[in-house]
């Protein structure tokens, strides 16, 4: 499926400067960018995603 949306020129110029940072077609980064955000939506992901931040929260303390 193909969806075709107007953006504002300076959020397009973020996208791709972020899509050409990490070395993706701006079409793939807004395709990841969309994916990352729906599974925040995901009940079950969040109660992991909740689970792997309590678990590793010295962890990530001490890397801090």
């Amino acid at each position: 499926m193909t969806i075709t949306i107007e953006l504002p020129d300076d959020t397009a110029q973020r996208l791709t400067v972020e899509a050409n940072r990490i070395g993706v077609k701006l079409e793939e980064y807004v395709q990841m960018k969309l994916e990352v955000h729906l599974d925040a939506d995901d009940p079950e992901f969040a109660r992991e995603a909740d689970y792997l931040l309590k678990k590793n929260a010295e962890l990530y303390r001490r890397l801090a």
